[in-house]
C-alpha cells in the first residue's frame, strides 16, 4: 500500500529568499564598514530602541527583581536539567593517545571555543528557553566568553524574563539588539565585545540567513528554517493528544509545518476534526499562526503497518519526532532522522522545547537526515596532535615521500627526506614514486 494523503501540504518550508539576502547582504556590509553607528541606526530602525545597549550589573539585578519567583524557580529547573544533560554530553568527548606505530604517538584533544554568541528571540514571542538552551551549553562547554542577544521591545528593552535566565545560565554580557544587526554586533566584535568564534540559537529568516552569509567567517549551529514536528501515531493513540500536539507546534509560526503519520484511518480522522476545534481557542495571534500553518503546510498521511510509518518519517527527516505507538523500543531503534525524539504519549515535544534538559535547537527543513541539534559538541574544536621518536618517524617518512612524490609534491616529500638524511645518515632509503 502506498502512503494515502488524507490532507496534503500546497505549500512548503522552502520558499523564495532572494529578496530577503538581499536585505541582509546590505545591511552586513552596512554595519562591517560603519561599525557602532550603523549597528545603532538599525536598531533605531527596526527595534525602535535608544536605550542600554551592553546591560550592566544595575540592569540585570533591576530586571531580575521585576521576575516573579515561581517564574525564577521555573527556570533554574530548566537551567539545572539541561545543565545535567549537557554535562553528561561533555563526558562523551574525551581527549586521548594511541600508539599509531611504534615510536609515533598521535591524540585528540577537544577545545572549547573562546567566545560564543547566543541569540534568543524577542519579538513574537519571547524565548525565555532560547536563553538557557544556547547560554548554558557554551557554558558547560568551557567558553570563556558568552554574550547573550535579544531584540528589545521598544522604550522597554529586553523581556525581564529573559535577561534572567542569561545571566542565571552564565552569559558574560547581555546585548540589547535584535536581529541582523544582533548577528553582527557579535560577529564583528561591536561595542566592546570580544568577536564570536561561534552564532547559535534560533531567529527569523533574516537572523537565519546572516548566521548562512557568515558561516566560515564564524561557526554557527546550523542553517535553520520554520520549525517543524512530526507525529508517528498507531490506533491506540489517544486522537485528542495527538491533536493538541500537532496544534501546540503549529502556533510557532504560519509556515511551520506539522505532520501526522498513522496507520489508523479512524484515528487520522478524527484528528482532522479536532485540530480546527483546538486552533479556534487559541489567543489571537496563535490561532492565526496556527490556521495558516494547519491549513497550507500541516498533512496527514495513512500508511500500511509501522515499517511504512517509519520509512515516511526518515524521509521527511523531522526536527521534532514524537511516537505515540505500542512497543517503543521497536521505534527507537529503527528510527534514524530526527532532530530530537519523544517516545510515547508521557512527553511531549514543549518538553523539550522548555524544560526537560535535551537541547531546543534542532535541525529543520530535513536537515536532520545529516545532522543533529545543538549541542557541547558544537562549541568544541576537535584537534588533534603527534609526537615521534627518531624509530617512530622512520616508516611513516619513507611512505610520506614516496606517497608525496607519486602526486607530484615534491616539497612535502623533501620534508621526509631531510628527517631520514639526518636520523639514519649511514643508510639508503628507496624513496622514489615509482610505481
Amino acid at each position: 500500500m502506498a502512503r494515502e494523503y488524507l490532507k496534503k501540504a500546497t505549500l512548503t518550508a522552502k520558499s523564495d529568499a532572494t529578496e530577503t539576502k538581499k536585505i541582509v547582504r546590505e545591511i552586513l556590509d552596512d554595519i562591517e564598514a560603519g561599525g557602532d553607528e550603523a549597528a545603532l541606526k538599525y536598531a533605531a530602525k527596526f527595534d525602535q530602541y535608544d536605550g542600554e545597549i551592553i546591560l550592566s550589573e544595575a540592569s540585570i539585578a533591576a530586571a531580575t527583581a521585576l521576575v516573579p519567583e515561581k517564574l525564577k524557580r521555573d527556570i533554574q529547573f530548566a537551567h539545572a536539567n539541561v545543565k545535567r544533560f549537557a554535562e553528561a554530553q561533555l563526558g562523551t568527548v574525551n581527549d586521548f593517545e594511541v600508539e599509531v606505530v611504534p615510536g609515533l604517538v598521535a591524540g585528540q584533544k577537544a577545545i572549547p571555543v573562546t567566545a560564543a554568541g547566543c541569540y534568543v528571540p524577542g519579538g513574537r514571542y519571547s524565548h525565555i528557553a532560547s536563553a538557557i538552551m544556547t547560554v548554558t551549553t557554551a557554558k558547560v562547554a568551557g567558553c570563556k566568553n558568552i554574550v547573550a542577544c535579544s531584540p528589545p521591545r521598544p522604550d522597554v528593552g529586553i523581556n525581564p524574563a529573559i535577561i534572567y535566565a542569561a545571566h542565571v545560565c552564565g552569559a558574560d554580557k547581555i546585548l540589547a539588539m535584535g536581529g541582523v544587526q544582533g548577528v553582527a554586533a557579535m560577529t564583528f566584535g561591536l561595542f566592546g565585545l570580544p568577536k564570536a568564534n561561534i552564532l547559535v540559537g534560533p531567529g527569523n529568516q533574516f537572523v537565519a540567513e546572516a548566521k548562512r552569509m557568515l558561516f566560515g567567517r564564524v561557526g554557527i549551529d546550523m542553517i535553520a528554517g520554520p520549525t517543524d514536528s512530526l507525529i508517528l501515531a498507531d490506533s491506540k493513540a489517544d486522537p485528542a493528544v495527538v491533536a493538541a500536539d500537532l496544534v501546540g507546534q503549529a502556533e510557532h509560526g504560519y509556515n511551520s509545518p506539522v505532520w501526522l503519520v498513522t496507520d489508523s484511518r479512524a484515528l487520522a480522522e478524527e484528528v482532522m476534526t479536532l485540530v480546527p476545534e483546538l486552533i479556534d481557542d487559541l489567543p489571537e495571534v496563535n490561532r492565526d499562526n496556527a490556521t495558516a500553518a494547519w491549513r497550507d503546510y500541516a498533512e496527514v498521511i495513512v500508511c500500511a503497518d509501522r515499517e511504512e510509518m517509519a520509512t515516511t518519517s526518515d524521509d521527511y527527516a523531522p526536527e521534532h519526532l514524537t511516537v505515540q505507538a505500542e512497543d517503543l523500543d521497536w521505534w527507537l531503534d529503527r528510527l534514524s532522522c530526527y532532530g530530537s525524539l519523544f517516545l510515547g504519549e508521557e512527553t511531549t515535544v514543549a518538553f523539550g522545547d522548555k524544560a526537560s534538559g535535551t537541547n531546543h535547537v534542532l535541525p529543520t527543513s530535513g536537515a536532520a537526515s545529516y545532522t543533529g541539534g545543538l549541542s557541547v559538541h558544537k562549541y568544541m574544536k576537535i584537534v588533534t596532535w603527534q609526537r615521534a621518536t627518531k624509530e617512530g618517524a622512520r616508516p611513516v617518512a619513507e611512505a610520506t615521500a614516496r606517497i608525496a612524490r607519486l602526486e607530484g609534491m615534491e616539497g612535502h616529500a623533501r620534508t621526509a627526506d631531510i628527517r631520514l638524511k639526518k636520523y639514519f645518515p649511514d643508510e639508503v632509503f628507496d624513496l622514489t614514486a615509482e610505481v
